[in-house]
Protein backbone atom coordinates (compact mmCIF):
# COMPACT_ATOMS: atom_id res chain seq x y z
CA UNK A 1 0.00 0.00 0.00
CA UNK A 2 1.20 3.72 -1.23
CA UNK A 3 4.60 1.76 -2.22
CA UNK A 4 4.22 4.37 -5.50
CA UNK A 5 3.81 7.40 -3.41
CA UNK A 6 6.44 6.96 -1.50
CA UNK A 7 9.15 5.77 -4.29
CA UNK A 8 7.80 9.44 -6.31
CA UNK A 9 8.70 11.43 -3.33
CA UNK A 10 12.12 9.49 -2.98
CA UNK A 11 12.66 10.00 -6.93
CA UNK A 12 11.22 13.95 -6.68
CA UNK A 13 13.91 14.19 -3.56
CA UNK A 14 16.89 12.74 -5.77
CA UNK A 15 15.97 15.00 -9.00
CA UNK A 16 16.01 18.44 -6.71
CA UNK A 17 19.53 17.37 -5.02
CA UNK A 18 20.65 16.94 -8.29
CA UNK A 19 19.66 20.37 -9.20
CA UNK A 20 17.47 19.82 -11.98
CA UNK A 21 15.03 22.30 -13.68
CA UNK A 22 11.12 22.44 -12.84
CA UNK A 23 10.03 20.91 -16.51
CA UNK A 24 12.51 17.51 -15.82
CA UNK A 25 10.86 17.18 -12.38
CA UNK A 26 7.57 17.60 -13.69
CA UNK A 27 8.51 14.25 -15.83
CA UNK A 28 10.20 12.46 -12.94
CA UNK A 29 6.94 13.37 -11.07
CA UNK A 30 4.27 11.96 -13.25
CA UNK A 31 7.17 9.03 -14.80
CA UNK A 32 7.68 7.86 -10.73
CA UNK A 33 3.86 7.89 -9.99
CA UNK A 34 2.98 5.97 -13.44
CA UNK A 35 5.74 3.86 -13.78
CA UNK A 36 4.47 0.53 -12.89
CA UNK A 37 0.59 1.11 -14.20
CA UNK A 38 1.17 -1.49 -16.69
CA UNK A 39 1.83 -4.12 -14.97
CA UNK A 40 -1.59 -5.28 -14.77
CA UNK A 41 -2.50 -5.61 -18.04
CA UNK A 42 -1.35 -9.00 -18.83
CA UNK A 43 -2.26 -10.21 -15.39
CA UNK A 44 -4.13 -12.72 -16.93
CA UNK A 45 -1.36 -14.27 -18.80
CA UNK A 46 1.11 -13.56 -15.88
CA UNK A 47 -1.71 -15.74 -13.56
CA UNK A 48 -1.62 -18.32 -15.85
CA UNK A 49 2.36 -18.96 -15.57
CA UNK A 50 3.15 -18.14 -12.27
CA UNK A 51 -0.50 -18.57 -9.88
CA UNK A 52 -0.49 -15.43 -8.15
CA UNK A 53 0.37 -12.20 -9.89
CA UNK A 54 0.67 -10.23 -7.07
CA UNK A 55 3.02 -12.37 -5.55
CA UNK A 56 4.91 -12.43 -8.58
CA UNK A 57 5.61 -8.68 -8.71
CA UNK A 58 6.78 -8.68 -5.33
CA UNK A 59 9.14 -11.10 -5.74
CA UNK A 60 11.54 -9.09 -8.11
CA UNK A 61 12.69 -6.55 -5.16
CA UNK A 62 13.43 -9.85 -3.50
CA UNK A 63 15.34 -11.90 -5.90
CA UNK A 64 15.82 -9.01 -8.58
CA UNK A 65 15.49 -8.59 -12.24
CA UNK A 66 18.69 -10.74 -13.39
CA UNK A 67 20.51 -12.99 -12.66
CA UNK A 68 20.24 -16.96 -11.32
CA UNK A 69 18.41 -15.64 -7.84
CA UNK A 70 15.43 -14.01 -9.87
CA UNK A 71 15.81 -17.23 -12.31
CA UNK A 72 15.68 -19.83 -9.79
CA UNK A 73 12.75 -17.72 -7.84
CA UNK A 74 10.55 -17.52 -11.31
CA UNK A 75 11.13 -21.56 -11.66
CA UNK A 76 10.03 -22.05 -8.23
CA UNK A 77 6.54 -20.46 -8.81
CA UNK A 78 5.62 -21.86 -12.20
CA UNK A 79 2.49 -23.58 -12.06
CA UNK A 80 1.98 -22.00 -8.12
CA UNK A 81 -1.29 -22.90 -6.68
CA UNK A 82 -1.97 -26.44 -8.90
CA UNK A 83 -1.28 -30.11 -8.53
CA UNK A 84 1.87 -31.18 -9.31
CA UNK A 85 1.33 -32.53 -13.12
CA UNK A 86 0.14 -29.61 -13.89
CA UNK A 87 2.49 -27.41 -12.39
CA UNK A 88 5.45 -30.05 -14.73
CA UNK A 89 3.28 -29.65 -17.80
CA UNK A 90 3.24 -25.37 -17.10
CA UNK A 91 6.89 -25.95 -16.76
CA UNK A 92 7.78 -27.80 -20.44
CA UNK A 93 5.50 -25.27 -21.55
CA UNK A 94 7.52 -22.38 -20.32
CA UNK A 95 10.35 -23.50 -21.62
CA UNK A 96 9.43 -23.61 -24.83
CA UNK A 97 7.80 -20.51 -25.18
CA UNK A 98 6.95 -18.95 -22.05
CA UNK A 99 9.85 -17.50 -21.32
CA UNK A 100 10.03 -15.20 -24.56
CA UNK A 101 6.43 -14.38 -23.44
CA UNK A 102 7.65 -12.97 -20.23
CA UNK A 103 9.95 -11.08 -21.92
CA UNK A 104 7.63 -9.62 -24.09
CA UNK A 105 4.98 -8.94 -21.50
CA UNK A 106 7.56 -6.65 -19.56
CA UNK A 107 8.32 -4.61 -22.72
CA UNK A 108 4.64 -4.50 -23.07
CA UNK A 109 4.32 -2.74 -19.72
CA UNK A 110 6.03 0.62 -20.18
CA UNK A 111 3.92 0.72 -23.68
CA UNK A 112 0.31 0.42 -21.87
CA UNK A 113 1.83 3.02 -19.18
CA UNK A 114 3.00 5.50 -22.52
CA UNK A 115 -0.33 4.80 -23.74
CA UNK A 116 -2.42 5.68 -20.76
CA UNK A 117 -0.04 8.41 -20.21
CA UNK A 118 -0.75 10.40 -23.56
CA UNK A 119 -4.64 9.68 -22.96
CA UNK A 120 -4.41 12.00 -19.64
CA UNK A 121 -2.15 14.62 -21.83
CA UNK A 122 1.19 13.78 -20.01
CA UNK A 123 4.86 15.88 -21.53
CA UNK A 124 6.74 14.63 -23.88
CA UNK A 125 9.53 13.89 -21.55
CA UNK A 126 7.20 12.16 -19.37
CA UNK A 127 5.90 9.95 -21.73
CA UNK A 128 9.49 9.35 -22.94
CA UNK A 129 10.53 8.66 -19.63
CA UNK A 130 7.21 6.06 -19.19
CA UNK A 131 8.57 4.64 -22.89
CA UNK A 132 11.86 3.67 -21.36
CA UNK A 133 10.68 3.17 -17.63
CA UNK A 134 12.27 -1.17 -17.88
CA UNK A 135 15.54 0.03 -19.64
CA UNK A 136 18.97 -0.32 -17.83
CA UNK A 137 22.21 1.88 -17.54
CA UNK A 138 23.64 -1.56 -18.32
CA UNK A 139 21.70 -1.78 -21.51
CA UNK A 140 20.52 -5.34 -20.44
CA UNK A 141 16.54 -4.16 -19.68
CA UNK A 142 13.43 -4.18 -21.57
CA UNK A 143 13.46 -3.96 -24.63
CA UNK A 144 17.12 -3.55 -24.46
CA UNK A 145 17.09 -0.52 -26.58
CA UNK A 146 18.63 1.93 -24.68
CA UNK A 147 21.89 2.40 -22.23
CA UNK A 148 23.46 5.29 -20.09
CA UNK A 149 22.58 8.68 -21.33
CA UNK A 150 20.42 7.08 -23.56
CA UNK A 151 17.71 6.65 -20.87
CA UNK A 152 15.92 9.30 -20.33
CA UNK A 153 16.82 10.75 -16.90
CA UNK A 154 13.26 10.37 -15.80
CA UNK A 155 13.32 6.86 -16.13
CA UNK A 156 16.81 6.45 -14.33
CA UNK A 157 15.45 8.35 -10.64
CA UNK A 158 12.24 6.35 -11.12
CA UNK A 159 13.54 3.02 -10.82
CA UNK A 160 16.48 4.40 -8.27
CA UNK A 161 13.14 5.63 -6.71
CA UNK A 162 11.09 2.27 -6.91
CA UNK A 163 13.80 -0.26 -6.13
CA UNK A 164 15.16 1.78 -2.74
CA UNK A 165 11.64 2.28 -1.31
CA UNK A 166 11.04 -1.22 -0.54
CA UNK A 167 14.78 -1.71 0.51
CA UNK A 168 14.14 0.96 2.89
CA UNK A 169 10.36 -0.33 3.85
CA UNK A 170 12.74 -3.86 4.53
CA UNK A 171 15.58 -3.17 5.68
CA UNK A 172 16.24 0.96 6.82
CA UNK A 173 18.79 3.20 5.49
CA UNK A 174 21.23 1.15 5.43
CA UNK A 175 19.64 -1.56 3.41
CA UNK A 176 18.50 1.01 0.66
CA UNK A 177 22.69 1.86 0.38
CA UNK A 178 23.43 -1.78 -0.19
CA UNK A 179 21.30 -2.21 -2.83
CA UNK A 180 22.27 0.64 -4.79
CA UNK A 181 25.94 0.20 -4.34
CA UNK A 182 25.50 -2.89 -5.90
CA UNK A 183 23.37 -2.32 -9.07
CA UNK A 184 25.75 1.04 -9.37
CA UNK A 185 26.80 0.64 -13.15
CA UNK A 186 24.53 -1.68 -13.39
CA UNK A 187 20.37 -0.82 -12.97
CA UNK A 188 21.12 2.49 -11.79
CA UNK A 189 23.04 5.54 -12.83
CA UNK A 190 26.53 5.34 -11.31
CA UNK A 191 26.17 9.22 -10.87
CA UNK A 192 22.47 9.09 -9.40
CA UNK A 193 23.76 6.60 -7.76
CA UNK A 194 26.68 8.49 -5.70
CA UNK A 195 24.12 11.45 -5.67
CA UNK A 196 22.31 8.68 -3.15
CA UNK A 197 24.35 7.94 -1.62
CA UNK A 198 25.89 10.85 -0.45
CA UNK A 199 22.62 11.70 0.70
CA UNK A 200 20.49 8.99 1.47
CA UNK A 201 20.07 9.81 4.84
CA UNK A 202 17.79 12.96 3.98
CA UNK A 203 16.00 11.58 0.41
CA UNK A 204 15.00 8.70 2.80
CA UNK A 205 14.03 10.78 5.94
CA UNK A 206 10.20 10.28 6.92
CA UNK A 207 9.52 8.46 3.85
CA UNK A 208 7.80 5.57 5.80
CA UNK A 209 5.89 7.76 7.98
CA UNK A 210 4.84 10.88 6.07
CA UNK A 211 1.28 11.07 5.09
CA UNK A 212 2.34 9.77 1.59
CA UNK A 213 -1.07 11.53 -0.37
CA UNK A 214 -0.62 15.03 1.35
CA UNK A 215 3.17 14.99 0.82
CA UNK A 216 3.26 13.72 -2.96
CA UNK A 217 0.51 16.53 -3.63
CA UNK A 218 2.42 19.10 -2.29
CA UNK A 219 5.65 18.02 -3.63
CA UNK A 220 4.23 18.20 -7.62
CA UNK A 221 6.84 20.52 -9.10
CA UNK A 222 3.88 22.45 -11.08
CA UNK A 223 0.73 21.68 -9.27
CA UNK A 224 -1.25 24.14 -11.90
CA UNK A 225 -3.62 21.37 -14.06
CA UNK A 226 -7.11 21.46 -13.03
CA UNK A 227 -9.26 19.72 -14.73
CA UNK A 228 -12.94 20.95 -16.28
CA UNK A 229 -15.51 18.46 -15.09
CA UNK A 230 -15.42 17.15 -18.73
CA UNK A 231 -12.35 16.46 -18.63
CA UNK A 232 -12.78 14.53 -15.29
CA UNK A 233 -15.06 12.37 -16.40
CA UNK A 234 -12.14 11.68 -19.47
CA UNK A 235 -9.66 11.10 -16.98
CA UNK A 236 -12.00 8.77 -15.25
CA UNK A 237 -12.89 6.48 -18.23
CA UNK A 238 -9.28 6.41 -20.00
CA UNK A 239 -8.25 4.73 -16.05
CA UNK A 240 -11.64 2.73 -15.83
CA UNK A 241 -10.71 1.05 -19.12
CA UNK A 242 -7.43 0.59 -18.06
CA UNK A 243 -8.01 -1.52 -14.73
CA UNK A 244 -10.44 -3.36 -16.65
CA UNK A 245 -7.74 -4.65 -18.76
CA UNK A 246 -6.57 -6.67 -15.90
CA UNK A 247 -8.94 -9.76 -16.90
CA UNK A 248 -9.87 -10.89 -20.72
CA UNK A 249 -13.30 -10.94 -18.86
CA UNK A 250 -14.11 -7.65 -17.52
CA UNK A 251 -12.74 -5.95 -20.90
CA UNK A 252 -15.31 -2.62 -20.84
CA UNK A 253 -17.03 -4.08 -17.56
CA UNK A 254 -16.86 -0.58 -16.05
CA UNK A 255 -17.80 1.57 -19.07
CA UNK A 256 -20.96 -0.27 -19.28
CA UNK A 257 -21.76 0.05 -15.67
CA UNK A 258 -21.65 3.50 -15.79
CA UNK A 259 -23.73 4.03 -18.58
CA UNK A 260 -26.87 1.37 -17.31
CA UNK A 261 -26.39 3.74 -14.02
CA UNK A 262 -26.59 7.18 -15.67
CA UNK A 263 -29.22 5.78 -17.68
CA UNK A 264 -30.92 4.29 -14.65
CA UNK A 265 -30.90 7.57 -12.53
CA UNK A 266 -32.64 9.73 -15.67
CA UNK A 267 -35.14 7.17 -15.67
CA UNK A 268 -35.42 7.48 -12.07
CA UNK A 269 -35.73 11.36 -12.67
CA UNK A 270 -32.36 12.12 -10.80
CA UNK A 271 -31.30 15.85 -10.92
CA UNK A 272 -28.43 16.27 -13.46
CA UNK A 273 -25.97 16.29 -10.49
CA UNK A 274 -26.57 13.02 -9.30
CA UNK A 275 -26.62 11.36 -12.62
CA UNK A 276 -23.20 12.37 -13.49
CA UNK A 277 -22.29 11.15 -9.62
CA UNK A 278 -23.76 8.00 -10.79
CA UNK A 279 -22.04 7.50 -13.86
CA UNK A 280 -18.31 8.78 -12.06
CA UNK A 281 -19.02 6.41 -9.30
CA UNK A 282 -19.74 3.20 -12.02
CA UNK A 283 -16.24 4.26 -13.22
CA UNK A 284 -14.71 3.97 -10.20
CA UNK A 285 -16.68 1.04 -8.46
CA UNK A 286 -14.20 -1.98 -9.23
CA UNK A 287 -10.77 -0.18 -8.50
CA UNK A 288 -10.15 -2.63 -6.07
CA UNK A 289 -10.46 -5.44 -8.17
CA UNK A 290 -6.75 -4.13 -8.76
CA UNK A 291 -5.30 -5.71 -5.20
CA UNK A 292 -6.96 -9.56 -5.66
CA UNK A 293 -5.05 -11.67 -7.91
CA UNK A 294 -5.90 -12.97 -11.60
CA UNK A 295 -5.19 -16.51 -10.06
CA UNK A 296 -8.98 -15.59 -8.26
CA UNK A 297 -10.93 -13.62 -10.60
CA UNK A 298 -9.70 -16.21 -13.76
CA UNK A 299 -9.89 -19.33 -11.74
CA UNK A 300 -12.46 -21.49 -13.80
CA UNK A 301 -13.79 -23.42 -10.79
CA UNK A 302 -15.40 -22.74 -7.47
CA UNK A 303 -13.38 -19.94 -5.04
CA UNK A 304 -11.99 -21.70 -1.55
CA UNK A 305 -13.08 -19.89 1.69
CA UNK A 306 -9.78 -17.66 1.47
CA UNK A 307 -10.08 -17.16 -1.75
CA UNK A 308 -13.83 -15.82 -1.24
CA UNK A 309 -12.42 -13.64 1.27
CA UNK A 310 -9.91 -12.27 -1.04
CA UNK A 311 -13.10 -10.84 -3.18
CA UNK A 312 -14.82 -9.63 -0.31
CA UNK A 313 -12.25 -6.99 0.31
CA UNK A 314 -12.33 -5.60 -3.30
CA UNK A 315 -14.92 -3.53 -2.68
CA UNK A 316 -12.73 -1.79 0.44
CA UNK A 317 -9.74 -1.85 -0.83
CA UNK A 318 -11.72 0.47 -3.65
CA UNK A 319 -12.50 2.67 -1.06
CA UNK A 320 -9.68 3.17 0.39
CA UNK A 321 -7.65 3.80 -3.43
CA UNK A 322 -9.86 6.86 -3.43
CA UNK A 323 -10.46 8.03 0.26
CA UNK A 324 -7.49 10.91 -0.23
CA UNK A 325 -8.45 12.62 -2.60
CA UNK A 326 -11.97 15.32 -1.87
CA UNK A 327 -12.96 14.53 -5.48
CA UNK A 328 -12.86 11.01 -5.69
CA UNK A 329 -13.78 10.29 -1.36
CA UNK A 330 -17.42 10.63 -2.39
CA UNK A 331 -17.27 8.00 -5.18
CA UNK A 332 -15.35 5.82 -2.76
CA UNK A 333 -18.28 5.97 -0.49
CA UNK A 334 -20.61 4.97 -3.31
CA UNK A 335 -18.85 1.82 -4.35
CA UNK A 336 -17.80 0.15 -1.23
CA UNK A 337 -21.46 -0.47 -1.06
CA UNK A 338 -22.80 -2.04 -4.17
CA UNK A 339 -21.83 -5.13 -3.33
CA UNK A 340 -24.03 -4.50 -0.12
CA UNK A 341 -27.35 -6.07 -0.66
CA UNK A 342 -30.73 -5.41 0.66
CA UNK A 343 -31.15 -8.29 3.12
CA UNK A 344 -27.61 -7.85 4.85
CA UNK A 345 -26.17 -10.65 3.09
CA UNK A 346 -23.67 -8.50 0.47
CA UNK A 347 -19.81 -7.52 1.50
CA UNK A 348 -17.55 -5.70 2.57
CA UNK A 349 -19.75 -4.55 5.92
CA UNK A 350 -23.18 -6.50 5.55
CA UNK A 351 -25.20 -3.36 5.39
CA UNK A 352 -29.14 -3.89 5.03
CA UNK A 353 -32.13 -1.98 4.08
CA UNK A 354 -31.69 1.70 4.25
CA UNK A 355 -27.89 1.58 5.64
CA UNK A 356 -27.69 1.24 1.80
CA UNK A 357 -27.71 4.46 -0.64
CA UNK A 358 -29.74 4.96 -3.42
CA UNK A 359 -26.82 5.42 -5.56
CA UNK A 360 -25.28 2.48 -4.84
CA UNK A 361 -28.26 0.18 -4.99
CA UNK A 362 -28.36 1.64 -8.59
CA UNK A 363 -24.82 0.79 -9.36
CA UNK A 364 -24.90 -2.54 -7.43
CA UNK A 365 -27.55 -3.46 -9.79
CA UNK A 366 -26.16 -2.11 -12.87
CA UNK A 367 -22.89 -4.53 -12.00
CA UNK A 368 -24.78 -7.37 -11.48
CA UNK A 369 -26.53 -6.94 -14.57
CA UNK A 370 -23.26 -6.58 -16.88
CA UNK A 371 -21.62 -8.95 -15.19
CA UNK A 372 -24.24 -11.31 -15.62
CA UNK A 373 -23.92 -10.23 -19.25
CA UNK A 374 -20.53 -10.91 -20.03
CA UNK A 375 -18.82 -14.10 -19.98
CA UNK A 376 -16.90 -15.75 -16.59
CA UNK A 377 -13.93 -18.87 -16.63
CA UNK A 378 -16.59 -20.45 -15.19
CA UNK A 379 -19.75 -20.16 -16.96
CA UNK A 380 -21.04 -18.71 -20.36
CA UNK A 381 -22.69 -15.43 -20.33
CA UNK A 382 -26.44 -15.10 -19.83
CA UNK A 383 -28.96 -13.60 -22.24
CA UNK A 384 -30.46 -10.48 -21.57
CA UNK A 385 -33.86 -12.95 -20.53
CA UNK A 386 -32.13 -14.47 -17.90
CA UNK A 387 -30.17 -11.24 -16.26
CA UNK A 388 -33.13 -10.34 -16.11
CA UNK A 389 -34.74 -12.93 -14.63
CA UNK A 390 -31.80 -13.12 -12.18
CA UNK A 391 -32.06 -9.88 -10.76
CA UNK A 392 -35.90 -9.46 -10.71
CA UNK A 393 -35.51 -13.09 -7.93
CA UNK A 394 -33.29 -11.06 -6.30
CA UNK A 395 -35.85 -7.67 -5.59
CA UNK A 396 -38.59 -10.78 -4.88
CA UNK A 397 -35.93 -12.57 -2.11
CA UNK A 398 -35.07 -8.37 -0.65
CA UNK A 399 -31.90 -8.59 -1.86
CA UNK A 400 -32.18 -5.70 -4.70
CA UNK A 401 -34.01 -2.79 -4.61
CA UNK A 402 -36.95 -3.18 -6.73
CA UNK A 403 -37.01 0.80 -8.19
CA UNK A 404 -33.21 0.07 -8.95
CA UNK A 405 -33.69 -2.82 -10.62
CA UNK A 406 -36.42 -1.71 -13.01
CA UNK A 407 -34.83 1.24 -13.83
CA UNK A 408 -31.46 -0.45 -14.56
CA UNK A 409 -33.36 -3.15 -16.89
CA UNK A 410 -35.00 -0.15 -18.99
CA UNK A 411 -31.58 1.42 -19.29
CA UNK A 412 -30.33 -2.05 -20.88
CA UNK A 413 -33.53 -2.44 -22.95
CA UNK A 414 -35.86 -4.18 -21.66
CA UNK A 415 -39.47 -3.88 -21.18
CA UNK A 416 -40.61 -2.53 -17.83
CA UNK A 417 -43.71 -2.67 -15.81
CA UNK A 418 -45.04 0.84 -16.86
CA UNK A 419 -46.16 3.04 -14.23
CA UNK A 420 -49.12 5.19 -14.41
CA UNK A 421 -49.94 8.50 -11.93
CA UNK A 422 -52.00 7.59 -8.92
CA UNK A 423 -55.01 9.08 -7.47
CA UNK A 424 -54.03 13.15 -7.31
CA UNK A 425 -50.91 12.24 -8.71
CA UNK A 426 -49.63 9.53 -6.10
CA UNK A 427 -46.38 8.21 -7.42
CA UNK A 428 -45.68 4.58 -6.81
CA UNK A 429 -43.38 5.27 -4.08
CA UNK A 430 -45.71 7.50 -2.49
CA UNK A 431 -48.61 5.12 -2.67
CA UNK A 432 -46.32 2.71 -1.09
CA UNK A 433 -45.78 4.66 1.80
CA UNK A 434 -49.01 5.85 2.06
CA UNK A 435 -50.68 2.25 2.23
CA UNK A 436 -48.37 2.00 5.56
CA UNK A 437 -49.15 5.05 7.00
CA UNK A 438 -52.40 4.26 6.39
CA UNK A 439 -52.03 1.11 8.91
CA UNK A 440 -50.60 3.15 11.70
CA UNK A 441 -46.92 2.26 11.03
CA UNK A 442 -44.28 4.86 12.19
CA UNK A 443 -41.81 6.37 9.75
CA UNK A 444 -38.95 4.06 11.41
CA UNK A 445 -40.86 1.16 10.58
CA UNK A 446 -42.13 2.30 7.22
CA UNK A 447 -38.54 2.71 6.49
CA UNK A 448 -37.37 -1.04 7.33
CA UNK A 449 -40.14 -2.24 5.49
CA UNK A 450 -39.40 -0.45 1.90
CA UNK A 451 -35.47 -0.18 3.04
CA UNK A 452 -35.36 3.65 2.86
CA UNK A 453 -34.04 6.18 5.29
CA UNK A 454 -36.58 7.69 7.82
CA UNK A 455 -35.56 10.54 5.95
CA UNK A 456 -36.69 9.55 3.14
CA UNK A 457 -40.12 8.55 4.12
CA UNK A 458 -40.37 11.70 6.31
CA UNK A 459 -40.40 13.23 2.84
CA UNK A 460 -42.83 11.08 1.11
CA UNK A 461 -45.02 11.44 3.76
CA UNK A 462 -44.73 15.69 3.50
CA UNK A 463 -45.14 14.85 -0.22
CA UNK A 464 -48.19 13.19 0.04
CA UNK A 465 -50.26 15.13 2.67
CA UNK A 466 -49.89 17.99 0.62
CA UNK A 467 -51.21 16.60 -2.25
CA UNK A 468 -54.06 14.82 -0.84
CA UNK A 469 -55.27 17.61 1.21
CA UNK A 470 -54.53 15.86 4.61
CA UNK A 471 -52.96 16.56 7.89
CA UNK A 472 -53.37 13.61 9.33
CA UNK A 473 -53.29 10.35 9.49
CA UNK A 474 -56.52 9.13 9.59
CA UNK A 475 -57.42 11.79 6.90
CA UNK A 476 -54.81 9.87 4.63
CA UNK A 477 -55.96 6.22 5.57
CA UNK A 478 -59.83 7.54 4.47
CA UNK A 479 -58.50 8.68 0.83
CA UNK A 480 -56.19 5.33 0.88
CA UNK A 481 -59.89 3.19 1.34
CA UNK A 482 -61.85 5.40 -0.75
CA UNK A 483 -59.52 5.18 -3.51
CA UNK A 484 -58.51 1.34 -3.03
CA UNK A 485 -54.92 1.47 -2.37
CA UNK A 486 -54.92 -0.52 0.72
CA UNK A 487 -53.96 -4.27 -1.11
CA UNK A 488 -50.89 -4.80 -3.17
CA UNK A 489 -54.05 -6.45 -5.68
CA UNK A 490 -55.08 -2.87 -6.28
CA UNK A 491 -51.74 -1.30 -7.09
CA UNK A 492 -51.63 1.12 -9.44
CA UNK A 493 -48.81 -0.72 -11.57
CA UNK A 494 -50.36 -2.26 -14.22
Amino acid sequence: MEHVLRQCLIALRLAESLGLDEQTRVAVYYTAMLVNIGCHTDAHEQAKWFGDDIALKADKYVSGVHGLRSAVSGLKMLGSGHPVLHRFRVGLEFAVSGHKDLDKMIEHHSKMARSLGEQLGLTEPALEGLDASYEQWDGKGWPGERAGEEVPIAARLAVIGEFTEVAHRMGGVEAARELVRKQSGKQFDPTLAAEFLANADLLLADVDSAEAWSAVIDAEPALSVVLTEERFDDVLLAIADFIDLKSPYTLGHARAVADLAAEAGAQLGLPDAEIRTLRRAGLVHDFGRLGVSNSIWDKPGPLGGGEMERVRMSPYVTERILRQSPALAPLGAIAVQHRERLDGSGYPRGLSGAEISQAARIIGAADAYQAMREPRPYRESHSPEEAAAVLRAGVKAARYDGDAVEAVLGAAGHRIPRRREGPAGLTSREIDVLRHLARGLTNKDIAACLYISPKTVSNHVEHIYMKIGASTRTAAALFATRNGLLTAEESVRV
